[in-house]
Order: C-alpha cells, then structure tokens, then sequence
C-alpha cells in the first residue's frame, strides 16, 4: 500500500535549514543535517495533507505565517546547537 500522507513540515524544515546551515557554526555532514532535522521536527507541530494542493496551501500558509517561520528558525537553530554540543558523527582522523 502506498503512503498517501506527507508531513509538510519535513520540506519545510528541510528548505529553512538549507537556508541557514552556513550561518549556524555546526557540522554539515550527513549525520548532523539528519539530526538536526529530527530534532527541528520534534519541536514543530506535524501538519499532514493527503493532496498535492493540500500541500501547496499548507506550505504557503507556513510560508505566509510570521510566527510558524519564527518556530521553524528557533528549532532548528536549538536543535543545531544540541548537535554541536554532541555530535554523533566519526571524526576522521
């Protein structure tokens, strides 16, 4: 059976990290990027559409939405100094 659900917040965390990563002092290796991203989602309300225009409206409502793009910053922003305080990735000598 096919997943026929999406949490919007993924793409947005996703593209607001993207957006950020430079300017937060952390690691950008795979491992970090996914922990980061786990622990932003954990912070953030989930928001499930089961339609492509479900996801359109909800991305733009979080896009239009001051306050959910303040949410969206501070958790990844908090979630990038916990990873930078303990990363979980080898370090190669």
């Amino acid at each position: 059976m096919e997943k026929k659900y999406y949490n919007v917040m993924e793409s947005v965390v996703e593209t607001t990290y993207e957006q950020m990563k430079d300017s937060l002092g952390i690691c950008t290796c795979e491992q970090c990027r996914n922990d980061v991203m786990a622990l932003a989602l954990n912070c953030l309300p989930p928001r499930y559409v089961s339609t492509s225009s479900g996801e359109l409206y909800s991305k733009a409502s979080n896009s239009l939405n001051a306050q959910s793009s303040t949410d969206v910053h501070k958790a990844i922003a908090q979630a990038a100094e916990q990873v930078r305080q303990n990363p979980r990735h080898k370090v190669q000598a």
